[in-house]
């Protein structure tokens, strides 16, 4: 059986890879869909409640009104100098690759696989129309990539 449900939060981001207007900061009013997979044990499956429990609080501490960035975007050094600088506080969402709806679509459904649940899929809106479909085999063909694309970045650092 599929239990769906949907949160929303706000983060900036930018793909400092690109030479379009997404180079740029900006943000997003991100909507994601979870697609739980739950086994009937009796009358009840999983109460709603036990997702909002652990995803809100995992989304509005980690990244809600943040900024997600890439690890090794040269804004986040200068984002970490300021910070030391003036003792101001961002919530900064820092990822090992660039901040793309599909790598974010990674993060999350790790992240939320983490906390103990069994997703068939998330889809995460970016925008109003642009949406992706994350499965539970691209998970699991990106965890093999990202596994493999670390050790070679280890490798030759």
């Amino acid at each position: 059986m599929i239990i769906q449900k949907q949160y929303r939060f706000y983060a900036a981001h930018r793909n400092e890879e690109l030479e379009d207007k997404c180079r740029n900061i900006h943000g997003h009013r991100y909507g994601l869909t979870c697609f739980f997979e739950v086994e009937r044990t009796g009358n009840l499956t999983t109460l709603f409640s036990e997702f909002d429990e652990q995803i809100e609080p995992l989304l509005k501490n980690e990244y809600d009104h943040g900024m997600l960035i890439h690890r090794n975007d040269s804004l986040f050094e200068t984002l970490q100098m300021h910070a030391e600088r003036t003792g101001e506080e961002f919530r900064l969402k820092v990822l090992d690759f660039p901040t793309s709806a599909e790598n974010l679509s990674y993060v999350l459904f790790t992240e939320i696989t983490a906390l103990g649940f069994r997703l068939n899929r998330i889809e995460l809106r970016e925008t109003d129309t642009s949406v992706i479909a994350y499965t539970r085999e691209d998970w699991v063909s990106d965890n093999r990539y990202f596994t493999d694309a670390g050790r070679e970045a280890a490798a030759t650092a």
